[in-house]
């Protein structure tokens, strides 16, 4: 007679949440009462009759899908206006930190050049396949390019795995961070200081006070919210998961952070929160190279905004020329804007 899904749509392709749709529908026309838990407010629009909001454990209110906008939901499930979500600084871009030039690699991408600047966020976009984040993993040594060059400060460096990346003060937070950015069977705190472990050892022997406390102040740092640093990572949240990778990469104090799909599957509160963390870090002179799928979050956070197409760079925008038009037609070959 009641049925509570959570989350139920979270690893589904497109059209299986569309036949996941179709069956909650007809069990809602048979007489089922349906709970459904989501921050998908899409999902929510398409299937809902009406939605209970949550802040913080506590009950917030509860309005019919007819008589509510997606600015006020969102208000209300952050406590915060629409255009708070993206609260990107006008920051003074500094020198260029970062220039790609040529970079190719078989069968991934071809020739692709652009630079990046201190205090800037260059964000990416792009359909599913176009080649983004094989360029990040290029960058980051994951699979090192076959041609082309890597300049930081004006000096061709090599990167031909992570390490050397890291050396020159890159990081990488990638778009899957259940299979590639943590590990879950371990602690929060052992997460966190993995890249770096090095640093809490003299003579090869670890000082766990060390390496505890810096957990614990980069933890705090992301309001990470758990029980303590000993919690298993997999028992986290999605958002609370992906702050521990932020959290990690950050401890190693990079001067270059790539960030792939860095919201990605979290709540919009957690959303609001990294794009505050991504503002702060780029006027404190990081420089940010973000990808990202949502058209919102690129235009409401990037400082310039580059396209990719089949491997190719096939547009680049300012913040105040881009627009979801122009970036789907350079997306989709309907035009090429550079």
């Amino acid at each position: 007679k009641v049925l509570i899904m959570d989350e139920p749509t979270s690893s589904l392709t497109s059209n299986e949440v569309d036949d996941l749709f179709d069956i909650t529908r007809k069990l809602r026309s048979a007489g089922t009462a349906v709970i459904f838990i989501s921050h998908r407010l899409e999902e929510l629009f398409a299937l809902a009759d009406r939605v209970t909001t949550l802040r913080d454990g506590e009950y917030v209110g509860t309005r019919a899908m007819t008589h509510v906008t997606t600015d006020e939901l969102i208000q209300m499930m952050v406590g915060r206006q629409l255009e708070d979500l993206f609260p990107k600084q006008d920051v003074v871009r500094g020198k260029a930190i970062l220039e790609v030039a040529n970079l190719s690699v078989a069968g991934a991408f071809d020739n692709i050049s652009f630079t990046l600047h201190a205090g800037e966020i260059l964000g990416m976009a792009g359909l599913v396949g176009a080649g983004r984040t094989d360029v990040a993993c290029a960058i980051f040594g994951i699979k090192p390019a076959d041609t082309g060059q890597i300049i930081i400060d004006g000096q061709q460096v090599t990167v031909r795995n992570p390490q050397q990346a890291m050396s020159l003060g890159i990081s990488y937070v990638p778009e899957d961070r259940q299979n590639h950015g943590l590990v879950l069977p371990m602690q929060i705190g052992d997460n966190i200081t993995l890249p770096m472990i090095n640093e809490f050892a003299t003579y090869g022997w670890l000082n766990p006070q060390k390496e505890k406390a810096a957990a614990q102040a980069a933890a705090k740092k992301l309001e990470v919210k758990a029980y303590g640093i000993e919690q298993k990572a997999k028992e986290l949240s999605g958002g609370n998961q992906q702050k521990v990778v932020l959290a990690k990469w950050l401890n190693t104090n990079p001067r270059i952070l790539i960030l792939d799909e860095p919201t990605r599957g979290i709540d919009v509160g957690t959303k609001a929160a990294v794009h505050h963390l991504m503002s702060s870090l780029a006027a404190e002179g990081i420089a940010i190279l973000m990808i990202s799928s949502e058209l919102p979050e690129v235009l409401g956070m990037s400082d310039r905004i580059l396209v990719m197409r089949e491997g190719h760079i096939t547009g680049e925008f300012s913040h105040t020329e881009a627009t979801q038009e122009k970036l789907m037609m350079a997306a989709t070959g309907q035009a090429a804007a550079i």
